[in-house]
């Protein structure tokens, strides 16, 4: 399987329509912005649900604001009503109340594909949600979930366990969250040492080791918004859970290398999700 060309079931002239439902980065690195690049990249059309606004840049999150969940319910309903949808990847949901309204709304629509990435903070580390969401997801999202992309922080939250420092411990995560109701969970463990970025794929037939290069740039803004957009786009594409996980893999690693060459900010920049379409300048 080639990894490097996302396009092939357009040679039917079938573009994909992939939902992301997830909160705003006005600095375009994260969240519905990341998440629309990485979409438009892959080949697939990118629709966007809005879940919070937030202030941020690439130094921090300032604050942000979140809409009343019918409003959510009712964009949402809206896409279903008029759009075949074969992907839908979740992001911010700020509030238990946002998150129990999504998981009604895609229970009762059934999409193909769910990849739900369980953002609690952004790479600054500043909050993105109340304290009463971890229960939420626990109960309502993760059952309907295709798959879980949480980072070794997150599945801590998710789990109650300590944070994993080493590929053992991560299994323990997984494990964890596919014992709370999970169908399949990718532990993320960009944030551990070492030269080799590894991903741990667990579902309850077995375990699964996604390795890469680690690259060093500080411009890791959006990094699992990414990798979980990516995820969603090769399975609307037609590629099996496994053979999305691995393209995605090597796309975030691609827009990684890239990211030096945006100049966007003086804090965590963000990738370069186009760096396979635009020219380089010397």
């Amino acid at each position: 399987m080639s990894i490097s060309s996302p396009f092939e079931s357009l040679r039917s002239g079938a573009i994909p329509n992939v939902l992301s439902i997830a909160g705003s980065d006005p600095s375009g690195g994260a969240g519905i912005q990341a998440d629309l690049k990485t979409f438009g990249a892959l080949g697939c059309h990118g629709m966007a649900v809005l879940t919070a606004l937030t202030v941020q840049n690439t130094q921090g999150v300032r604050g942000f604001h979140v809409p009343p969940p019918d409003f959510v319910a009712a964009q949402i309903e809206a896409i279903f009503d008029d759009s075949r949808v074969a992907a839908v990847k979740i992001g911010m949901l700020a509030t238990a109340e946002i998150a129990r309204t999504v998981a009604d709304c895609l229970a009762r629509h059934a999409p193909p594909f769910i990849i739900l990435d369980p953002v609690l903070a952004a790479t600054s580390g500043d909050s993105l949600s109340t304290p009463d969401l971890i229960a939420a997801i626990k109960a309502d999202l993760l059952p309907i979930a295709t798959l879980v992309t949480p980072n070794l922080a997150e599945a801590a939250h998710l789990t109650g366990r300590p944070v994993a420092t080493n590929q053992q411990e991560m299994q323990a995560l997984g494990e964890a969250l596919l014992a709370e109701g999970a169908r399949a969970v990718l532990i993320k463990g960009g944030h551990c040492e070492g030269p080799v970025a590894q991903d741990l794929l667990c579902t309850p037939t077995g375990k699964e080791i996604f390795s890469a290069p680690r690259i060093a740039t500080r411009n890791t803004h959006g990094t699992g918004c990414t990798l979980a957009s990516a995820i969603a786009a090769y399975l609307a594409h037609g590629l099996t859970l496994r053979e999305a996980i691995a393209s995605a893999k090597a796309y975030l690693t691609n827009a990684l290398m890239a990211a030096d060459h945006l100049d966007v900010g003086h804090g965590h920049g963000p990738l370069h999700h186009f760096q396979a379409f635009w020219p380089r300048r010397p």
